[in-house]
């Protein structure tokens, strides 16, 4: 596989955000000789409209012989009144599962010179550094049957399938122990076993797993009591592992306890370490356009690309400093803006992380 990474600017704010990352890894690729290449596809919306389809053949084809993939964003009111199988996030469901994408990676980190952003009090999130894997490729947004249906009543009825392999859960389990062995040997998985089957065979085969981590300490909490021990006592968690959607709720509950969605940034990874990286927050057509995005969280998703596709740890971590640098400098977004702290455009914070570099 070559030294290239795709870039997949995407829809609203994505490709002001992008265009940042980008300047950044072309510091970076001179900086430390990496030799990266780089190229750029349609997906999403602004696929849609282009060609007719949220996931051209073309960008799928770039993206299978790329060695990572940087995403800004997909979606948008413009495209709500399309079928379910033409609107923009087709796109990003088709990437995760034609790459095999199965493992995503979601950090919620505080910043120390964010702690006053939290909607929490600083005592309760300081020190904040929480890893969420969530299993990306099944579980209810991709089971079959699906849609929805006529009854003999004349009622429609909407329905959607949840369900898991053995295999599934087993190779996520594998990443997410991994993942706690480096890190503080502690991993909770997430279910709602006492209600639903499937989650009974989740917790009983990441039992089975623990054998093989005996350095690894596993517990279990139901997906609503971990919903409330987020916002209760967030840092008696390390690492997290859990199905598609309750991944997709979790993680975004963590986000916020860090100040802002615009800080998080997530990998999502196949077997051979290739990985599309992304920030959480999606698009934002609200603010598209303004220059007022946070280009932080898509930094260091870059950042995340060079360490776990690349592996360029040198590289990332110069990245990782010099957000820090310029969060200590007192810059912010207006979505981190905080009292005594200098608010500044994507453009201009996106050039600052060049110049801490």
């Amino acid at each position: 596989m070559s030294r290239s990474v795709l870039l997949l600017p995407g829809d609203g704010i994505g490709p002001e955000i992008v265009a940042e990352a980008e300047k950044v890894l072309n510091k970076v690729n001179e900086k430390f000789s990496l030799g990266l290449s780089f190229d750029t596809a349609l997906v999403g919306g602004a696929a849609i409209d282009a060609e007719d389809t949220p996931l051209p053949a073309d960008t799928l084809d770039k993206a299978r012989k790329a060695e990572a993939i940087l995403l800004g964003a997909v979606g948008g009111p413009k495209w709500d009144s399309l079928p379910m199988a033409k609107r923009p996030e087709k796109g990003l469901l088709g990437l995760r599962s034609s790459l095999e994408l199965f493992a995503n990676l979601r950090p919620a980190i505080l910043y120390p010179q964010l702690a006053s952003a939290s909607s929490l009090k600083p005592e309760v999130v300081s020190g904040l550094d929480i890893l969420i894997v969530r299993e990306l490729t099944g579980g209810i947004y991709f089971g079959q049957p699906r849609g929805v249906r006529l009854l003999e009543s004349g009622e429609r009825q909407g329905y959607n399938t949840y369900q898991y392999t053995e295999s599934e859960i087993r190779r996520i389990g594998r990443v997410a122990f991994e993942a706690a062995q480096q890190r503080g040997k502690k991993l909770c998985s997430v279910d709602k076993a006492n209600v639903l089957e499937v989650t009974v065979l989740w917790r009983e085969i990441m039992e089975e797993l623990k054998g093989e981590y005996p350095d690894v300490e596993l517990s279990h909490m139901y997906v609503d009591n971990a919903a409330m021990q987020l916002v209760k006592a967030p840092k008696q968690f390390d690492v997290i592992v859990t199905g598609n959607m309750f991944g997709d709720i979790l993680s975004d509950e963590a986000a916020m306890l860090t100040g802002s969605i615009g800080m998080l940034p997530s990998a999502s990874l196949n077997s051979e370490k290739q990985g599309m990286y992304e920030p959480c927050h999606g698009s934002a057509p609200d603010i598209a356009g303004q220059g007022i995005a946070n280009p932080l969280a898509t930094i260091i998703s870059a950042a995340m690309m060079l360490r776990y596709s690349l592996n360029e740890d040198e590289a990332a971590e110069a990245i990782e400093a010099a957000v820090s640098k310029v969060l200590d400098q007192g810059l912010r977004t207006a979505d981190i803006m905080s009292e005594g702290g200098k608010k500044v455009s994507t453009r201009e914070m996106g050039e600052a992380v060049l110049s801490a570099l």
